[in-house]
C-alpha cells in the first residue's frame, strides 16, 4: 500500500474517539459458556501444564469447572489457576472494564504503518495497569473487523514478572465480537521466559447456541 507523502510527514494521525472505528461498534458480550483450553511452559526450568476448564460468564459473575489437568503443580497453580481466580475477582469486583478497547483506557492513534489487508491503529494506555496493552490493534483493511491486539502489558503484574507481551485474537461469531485465543511470554526473576496459550471454544454466546458456521470457523482457526 502507497503511503502519500502528507501521510508520511505525520508520524500518525489521531483518532478522535473509539466511536469513530466501526470495528468497535459491536453489540455488548453479555453472556457466554465456553471451553477454555489453557497451556503454560518455563524454558529455563523444561516445566510445562496443561488445564481444561469449562467457563460461563452472565450477570451472576463468572464461574469455571476444571475438567482436566495435568503437569507441573507449580505452574499450574501459580499460573493457570491464578489466571481464573483473578478473572473471576476482577469481574465480581465489577472492574472488567478497566481492560476494555475504550477511550476511558485509551488514546487511539493512526498507524502509518499498513498494508493491502490489515489497517493498524495504535493503542496508549491513559494509566499503568495490568489489564492494558501498550501496542496496537490490527483491524481488516476497511476497519471494521478488529482481528487482534498486541503489545506489551503497560504496568508489569508484579515484581517477579516483567515483559509481558501479549497476543489476542478475536473473531465474529454469529454477530458477536468475542476473543478466541490468547498467546503471552513473560520474564520471570530467576526462572527466565515462560509462555502461555489460551483457546476459546463457544457453546453459547448471548444467550444463544453458537451455530454451525461459527464453529466451524473457531475449528479453522485453529488449525
Amino acid at each position: 500500500m502507497t503511503i502519500s507523502a502528507a501521510a508520511q510527514s505525520d508520524d500518525a494521525s489521531r483518532v478522535a474517539a473509539a466511536e469513530t472505528l466501526p470495528a468497535l461498534q459491536d453489540p455488548p458480550l453479555e453472556q457466554y459458556r465456553a471451553y477454555r483450553r489453557m497451556h503454560a511452559v518455563n524454558e529455563k526450568f523444561n516445566q510445562e501444564a496443561w488445564l481444561e476448564c469449562w467457563t460461563e460468564f452472565d450477570k451472576r459473575g463468572f464461574r469455571y469447572e476444571v475438567t482436566t489437568e495435568r503437569g507441573s503443580d507449580y505452574i499450574l497453580e501459580k499460573v493457570l489457576r491464578t489466571l481464573l481466580r483473578r478473572e473471576q475477582e476482577l469481574i465480581a469486583q465489577g472492574e472488567a472494564e478497566r481492560a476494555d478497547l475504550t477511550t476511558a483506557n485509551y488514546e487511539f492513534v493512526e498507524s502509518t504503518e499498513q498494508n493491502d489487508r490489515e489497517r493498524y491503529v495504535l493503542l496508549k494506555p491513559k494509566r499503568k495497569d495490568v489489564l492494558l496493552v501498550d501496542g496496537r490493534m490490527v483491524l481488516n483493511q476497511d476497519g471494521t473487523e478488529l482481528l487482534r491486539v498486541e503489545g506489551r502489558l503497560s504496568k508489569n503484574p508484579s515484581f517477579w514478572t516483567s515483559l509481558v507481551k501479549v497476543m489476542r485474537q478475536f473473531a465474529r461469531l454469529d454477530g458477536i465480537r468475542v476473543p478466541i485465543a490468547t498467546e503471552s511470554v513473560a520474564k520471570l526473576k530467576f526462572a527466565g521466559m515462560s509462555r502461555m496459550q489460551v483457546r476459546y471454544e463457544y457453546e453459547s454466546i448471548n444467550g444463544r447456541p453458537v451455530s454451525v458456521p461459527a464453529r466451524r470457523m473457531m475449528a479453522a482457526a485453529f488449525r
